[in-house]
């Protein structure tokens, strides 16, 4: 009976999770886009259900997130959804090209939940107080995010992404080094703030539920 009520719980969040992620989605609040790159805060939900529910759960978020940026990228291009978009990925440079846009959106994405999940494990054996390892958590999360992309970005699609940025080849690490500086460092501030305050909240909910199950 534990089991069964526990397993509830935990599709039952999971799909809060995800209709949260849907819902940022559809109302655009999810996808921002800017003139070097999409921001995102569909990075939180992955996160946060990764602090509560696991790694496997926190990579199954990372999914979603990443097969709402293929529709996004795919239904409304942008200057880099090469690179998120095995659609536009294999009209341009065919199924090499699709594979290394199916890691750069998918793979990376799914990532996050893990990076997350397995952190915050180890942070607990490690007896953190979850206002410190709640932020440590939502940084490590955000910036798996954008190292990994912009990172196999610059790996996979570099002569892509000069081309796409009218820049030459040997400019492509510093200008992905900025885009890490600047909208990596935000997305990752934001994190902190959204995860600690969030997760906090429904830690504190889950130990609730549990003393009363």
């Amino acid at each position: 009976m534990q089991t069964q009520k526990k397993d509830t719980r935990w599709l039952a969040m999971m799909a809060l999770l995800i209709a949260i992620q849907l819902f940022l989605n559809i109302t655009g609040i999810g996808l921002i886009p800017l003139p070097l790159i999409k921001a995102t805060t569909l990075h939180i939900p992955v996160i946060i259900g990764a602090v509560l529910l696991g790694p496997m759960a926190g990579g199954i978020l990372g999914g979603v997130f990443g097969l709402c940026s293929i529709w996004n990228n795919t239904m409304t291009p942008a200057l880099l959804s090469f690179a998120f978009s095995p659609v536009i990925a294999a009209a341009n440079t065919g199924a090499v090209g699709a594979l290394k846009s199916l890691w750069i959106v998918l793979g990376c994405r799914i990532l996050i939940g893990v990076v997350s999940g397995w952190l915050w494990i180890l942070l607990k054996k490690r007896r953190f107080p979850d206002l410190l390892a709640l932020p440590i958590v939502g940084a490590a999360g955000a910036l798996t995010n954008t190292i990994t992309v912009m990172g196999s970005i610059a790996l996979l699609l570099a002569p892509e992404y000069a081309a796409a940025q009218n820049i030459a080849m040997d400019a492509v690490m510093w200008t992905i080094l900025g885009v890490i500086g600047t909208s990596g460092v935000a997305e990752a501030i934001g994190a902190v703030i959204l995860v600690t305050a969030i997760g906090k909240a429904l830690l504190r909910m889950n130990q609730i539920v549990l003393r009363r199950a």
